[in-house]
């Protein structure tokens, strides 16, 4: 569990890499910071109240579902070296509490890439503690809390889909459109600056990823041995699959779709990861790939300014891999849902809830972040001004440039 706690954490700069990489030379620093700053300010949410919202027992449920967290863990009073008995049975339970901060922590940083080169460096700051604090917190309760509403009606998040990459990825989809697109979008093509960093930064996630969903087993047994070989498959499938995509519809096969399609595969098998087998996880990959590459297209064609395409993967990878989840899960590969089991091996009732936690977690996302999102502009705005944009945010909010020519 510690290396997979330093595998998840490696992530968070990983993915400053993959964003780095893809915008322009003059915004590099700037949406390395809105990753790298994640890692600071949502440890501290996390030690004060955040970890306490998300798993501490509900202090508002209704019939036994609960909704939300109380505070009796907040300052991570009340967690210690002891294992949770439903948690983390065999690994002491502060622990646990800093592997799911570093899950905490990469969330909001994947939205960043919706507004990259555009947004305020001090709006984001606020936007991400109360984000995390009205968004993040009660969907983790939902699904993953012992009495979460979710979890007690059967729905399965091994490692994140929902709560992860469907609440980040709708997210990014609303803030591209409060922000509004960047100067010269669509009539001007913004080339990424450097795609070699693009693609060590999906080396690193790739990497990362199997302390993600493998270390989401909370031991190194043969769960965890399930999980990470169906993440090493969805990332191949994805990879081939976008790149075929690309091969067929631009002619010629492309690094950044690879790339793009790697992670694709890697956000789509993570709801399902601890349930699915190595052909299950490659086919969750390539068909992740297909559509996720579907999308991005089709975003552009609708005028939406997701910059780097974190609601195209994240948002719509995410949704894919919980309603698969409903369709492949297995309980010979994990016992503890046996008779909750995926549409192939004889379950309708599995589907039908992850539809609904899709659902639930979409509309919830969707209206919260917008609120927040308006607030935000009304009272500090979102948006640089015009010549701040133009000169770049690395000089403009950061007074630093990433290349000296």
């Amino acid at each position: 569990m510690l290396i997979s706690t330093a595998l998840v954490m490696l992530m968070t700069p990983a993915l400053a890499l993959f964003y780095g990489g893809l915008v322009r030379s003059k915004n590099v620093l700037s949406i390395i910071m809105q990753s790298f700053i994640a890692l600071g300010v949502i440890t501290l949410i996390w030690l004060l109240y955040g970890y306490s919202l998300a798993f501490s027992p509900s202090i508002l449920s209704i019939g036994g579902y609960g909704l939300i967290g109380s505070l009796d863990w907040a300052g991570v009073r009340n967690v210690g070296m002891a294992p949770h008995a439903v948690y983390c049975p065999t690994v002491p339970h502060r622990l646990f509490m800093l592997y799911q901060c570093m899950f905490a922590i990469i969330t909001p940083a994947l939205i960043s890439g919706a507004f990259a080169e555009r947004m305020k460096f001090k709006t984001y700051l606020v936007f991400v503690v109360l984000w995390a604090t009205l968004v993040y917190c009660p969907v983790a309760h939902w699904v993953w809390s012992e009495n979460g509403w979710l979890r007690k009606i059967g729905s399965l998040d091994f490692a994140g889909g929902t709560v992860v990459h469907m609440t980040s990825g709708f997210t990014a989809l609303a803030a591209a459109i409060m922000v509004g697109p960047r100067r010269g979008f669509p009539r001007q093509a913004f080339i990424p600056h450097n795609l070699v960093l693009t693609l060590l930064g999906v080396g690193l996630l790739w990497m990362g990823w199997f302390g993600f969903n493998g270390g989401s087993a909370i031991g190194s047994g043969q769960l965890a041995v399930v999980a990470f070989l169906a993440t090493h498959c969805a990332a191949a499938g994805g990879a081939l699959s976008w790149t075929c995509y690309d091969w067929l519809l631009k002619d010629r096969p492309t690094l950044l779709g690879a790339g793009s399609g790697a992670v694709a595969g890697l956000v789509a098998v993570t709801p399902a990861s601890g349930f699915v087998g190595p052909l299950s996880g490659f086919a969750i990959g390539v068909a992740a790939g297909v559509l996720c590459a579907y999308v991005v297209t089709w975003r552009a064609r609708r005028g939406i300014d997701d910059a780097l395409d974190a609601f195209g993967v994240h948002g719509v990878g995410g949704t894919l891999g919980a309603l698969l989840t409903g369709v492949f899960a297995s309980a010979y590969l994990n016992p503890a849902i046996a008779g909750n089991e995926g549409l192939i091996h004889g379950g309708f009732r599995l589907l039908i809830v992850q539809f609904l936690a899709v659902i639930v977690t979409l509309v919830y996302t969707l209206v919260v972040s917008w609120v927040i999102l308006k607030v935000l502009d009304l009272t500090m705005g979102l948006r640089v001004a015009h010549d701040d944009e133009e000169m770049g945010l690395d000089l403009t909010q950061h007074g630093e440039a990433a290349y000296s020519s």
